[in-house]
């Protein structure tokens, strides 16, 4: 048996001597670097009592370090779990809680806030840095740098991604050795990536977007990229001569259209241009490509399914539209109360099958079971329809999720801190169109008769409580919340109401 994920990376990897990642300064990391390093780590987390299956999580900025903790714990057959360096240390107890890793890796900054809540859990803390320093470097220095890759089949877990619903608690998404694989493959097809390629990597590695679809895809097309912190546009501009591909979320390509190095001048070596993670204005698509001459491929996906369907790389593509089911995955659209599928055109609830989808949610069997049809897809949550030539568009969400950045947002959760406060007699969070990050979060809030709490309190409030992305970008206050005859509160009422409120601050 072998290691299904690994050793097929391993098998695409173009030499050792060819590069795999550089960075912004202009420092190199080869192929050969990769696999003795990741052997390095991988031994480590052996010597730390890691066994096959044992989760493994880590809130760390990004760095190539990172990345390679990552792979290692592929190799070490441990189960990945990464955190958004973003959460507070009420959201990491949960997640510990939840998960159990064996091993706990952070930013040496929070070491001394999150050691209590690791050992509350029973797990190994150990740090790593930006600059990939740290416990888990040095454990990992002067070790052996050949590995034995523990056997791990298609079906076994590589990795779990926790993602949010719009009831309960984030749940564990658990991903597969294949799921990564056979996605990372398909794309790698499809966008027709090669050992010629040269990603510009400025996504997070802590989101299935930077961590599987943009990592994942370089590996097994034996390609290299170009490691950037975070998206600065600057940066991402002066780096560009230097690539041929670039994977973003909506925000990169709003900044992009404003920059004003932004020309077909400077975007004439690069042979594609990716968005995700939220839907892209059609607005951006003009503007973008009035600029470039470039047309952003859009395509769709979540953190349970990994890549569902992609606008072509050779065909039109639209705007609004996400394309075509990729390779192998098996989209349908059927009537949410019957199941029944619907014609082109119909809208309905979307519902996909193939390698590609998830196992199910981690120690959530009745919640797996409610998400699965009988005859194996998958029920996505989202509402959309496929047209006469089989684009795929995406009209809603079935769920009030909101995704702002490319991050998940769970209404309930935000709802429930500002419950929680003084003042307060109830409130309802929603998302609203917002040209820089797909969705606002925003906040309708209920205040007690008299109390002064304002949108300034409730947002300090929530700074210690909640990570960055999931604070409102505007608290609105209503002396009732709209309701139906059986008194559930209609967000869809609240999203009409406030539709154009952030392209009224931006018009002001």
């Amino acid at each position: 048996m072998t290691n299904h994920l690994f050793d097929a990376l391993r098998a695409a990897a173009p030499g050792a001597e060819a590069v795999f990642i550089e960075t912004a300064d202009g420092a190199a990391i080869s192929y050969g670097d990769l696999l003795a390093r990741t052997a390095q780590l991988a031994h480590a987390l052996a010597s730390f009592g890691v066994a096959p299956g044992d989760r493994v999580a880590a809130q760390v900025e990004k760095s190539a370090q990172g990345l390679m903790l990552y792979l290692a714990c592929v190799r070490a057959g441990a189960v990945y779990l990464p955190l958004n360096p973003g959460y507070t240390s009420a959201e990491i107890d949960y997640f510990l809680g939840d998960a159990e890793p064996a091993v706990f890796v952070v930013g040496p900054e929070a070491e001394r806030a999150l050691a209590p809540i690791a050992a509350r859990h029973g797990a190994r803390l150990e740090t790593l840095d930006a600059d990939g320093q740290g416990s888990m470097a040095a454990a990992a220095d002067g070790l052996p740098t050949r590995f034995d890759d523990v056997a791990r089949g298609p079906d076994d877990l590589a990795a779990i991604l926790y993602t949010s619903g719009t009831t309960g608690r984030s749940k564990g998404a658990m991903l597969s050795h294949d799921n990564l694989l056979s996605n990372a493959l398909a794309l790698k097809d499809f966008w027709r990536f090669t050992a010629a390629d040269r990603l510009l990597h400025a996504l997070p590695l802590f989101h299935t977007h930077g961590l599987f679809v943009a990592t994942n895809t370089a590996l097994v097309a034996g390609a290299s990229m170009i490691l950037l912190p975070k998206f600065d546009a600057d940066r991402v501009m002066a780096l560009l001569p230097r690539a041929t591909t670039l994977m973003g979320v909506p925000t990169f390509y709003v900044r992009l259209a404003q920059h004003p190095s932004l020309t077909r001048e400077t975007t004439a070596h690069m042979r594609l241009f990716v968005s995700g993670s939220a839907p892209l204005l059609a607005e951006t698509h003009r503007a973008f490509e009035a600029k470039t001459g470039h047309r952003i491929l859009e395509r769709y996906g979540m953190t349970e399914t990994n890549m569902i369907t992609s606008n072509p790389y050779e065909g039109e593509r639209i705007a609004g539209a996400v394309g075509f089911p990729l390779p192998g995955v098996s989209l349908r659209v059927v009537d949410p109360a019957s199941g029944s599928p619907l014609g082109p055109d119909e809208v309905g609830m979307i519902e996909v099958k193939g390698p590609n989808v998830f196992k199910g949610y981690w120690r959530m069997p009745e919640k797996t079971r409610a998400e699965f049809r009988d005859d194996g897809f998958f029920v996505t949550g989202d509402l959309g329809r496929v047209d006469q030539r089989g684009y795929v568009s995406i009209v809603g969400r079935g769920k009030d999720l909101v995704i702002s950045g490319g991050y998940n947002v769970y209404p309930k959760e935000v709802e429930a801190e500002i419950d929680a406060l003084d003042g307060v007699v109830e409130s309802a969070v929603i998302g609203l169109a917002h040209r820089d990050f797909g969705e606002g979060v925003t906040a309708v809030v209920v205040r007690e008769a008299g109390a002064a709490i304002d949108e300034a309190g409730v947002l300090a409030a929530l700074a210690g409580r909640l990570a960055r992305y999931k604070q409102p970008k505007r608290v609105l206050f209503v002396d009732e919340l709209p309701r139906n005859a059986m008194g559930k509160v209609q967000k869809n009422a609240l999203r009409e109401r406030y539709a154009d409120l952030y392209a009224e601050a931006e018009a002001s």
